[in-house]
């Protein structure tokens, strides 16, 4: 819990998709985030919180359906999504919030 309190209070914008292994849309998504990742760099986190592991962080933040993507400013959710998002969707997201 220590570590993703400390990720999303870095000061970089970060993706977090609560996931569940049993999801197909999850699975699908996976890749997706890679490509994020790829392209946003050290500008902002990806991460993935399994939420059948980490059922307390998905409850702090009402995950009831998977996936759902939550982008975190200094602690804060600033946007949120649920269900299979494409790659330039993400991307400009969290550049909507890289230097601020």
């Amino acid at each position: 819990m220590n570590d993703f309190n400390d990720l999303i209070n870095s000061g970089k914008p970060t993706l977090v998709d609560f996931f569940a292994t049993w999801c197909g849309p999850c699975k699908m998504q996976s890749p997706i985030l890679e490509q994020v990742k790829n392209r946003v760099g050290d500008e902002a986190n990806v991460v993935k919180v399994d939420i059948d592991q980490y059922r307390d962080i998905a409850h702090r933040y009402h995950v009831q359906s998977v996936p759902t993507l939550i982008v975190f400013l200094n602690g804060e959710p600033v946007w949120r999504g649920v269900g299979l998002h494409q790659a330039d969707v993400l991307e400009a997201k969290l550049r909507e919030h890289i230097g601020r």
